[in-house]
């Protein structure tokens, strides 16, 4: 497909998209009390020291045993070994704990295709939709915004995109309704690799 194939720095969104999606929001909700409609994030953050530090210890072990069981999407590691491959420019922007997409890399078989520095998780930039993780990705690339795309399965992903000025793709999402904040979007990783053929 035309217009994507030629960038050569892209950052990726982890669970859903280089991984089947295996999170049970709903239930991490209820036991983490997250009102209905309040960023499981933003409800930790808010809360007592004790309190946020006791639901951050649970989110890590509960999202550890999530990580140690990943499952590659369809395509996603064909497609980042091939980027890789050719040279191109990666990084992760997670919501998730650095520590625990590097236990989501490593179960993928992918932890050799990005640098260290180049993973972001919830504690190395301000969570999506902020911007702030791409904003690092092109200061740190000295790249244009429109030169990286982010790639992702959620309206987080895409708005997060839109507001770093990058280039937004989707993947493993068929219904949505974020097509405004959508450049791309294509049903996995493996037809966004053969777009690049």
């Amino acid at each position: 497909m035309p217009g994507f194939n030629h960038h050569r720095h892209w950052v990726f969104d982890m669970d859903g998209t280089l991984t089947v999606g295996i999170h049970d929001f709903a239930a991490i909700r209820r036991h983490l009390e997250v009102p209905e409609g309040v960023d499981i994030l933003d409800h930790l953050d808010a809360l007592p020291a004790q309190q946020r530090e006791a639901g951050r210890i649970w989110l890590f072990e509960h999202e550890r045993e999530l990580a140690l069981r990943s499952t590659a999407a369809n395509g996603a590691v064909e497609l980042v070994r091939r980027l890789c491959e050719r040279g191109d420019r990666l990084g992760i922007l997670t919501r998730n704990d650095r520590a625990l997409a590097y236990i989501t890399l490593e179960a993928i078989g992918l932890a050799g295709c990005f640098q260290r520095h180049c993973v972001l998780g919830r504690d190395e930039a301000t969570p999506k939709p902020d911007p702030g993780g791409l904003e690092f990705f092109i200061d740190h690339w000295q790249v244009d915004a429109e030169q990286l795309v982010m790639v992702g399965d959620s309206r987080m992903d895409m708005a997060c995109g839109r507001a770093a000025g990058t280039r937004t793709l989707l993947v493993n999402a068929p219904e949505n309704d974020f097509g405004e904040l959508t450049d791309w979007q294509l049903p996995d990783c493996r037809a966004l690799l053969a777009g690049l053929e």
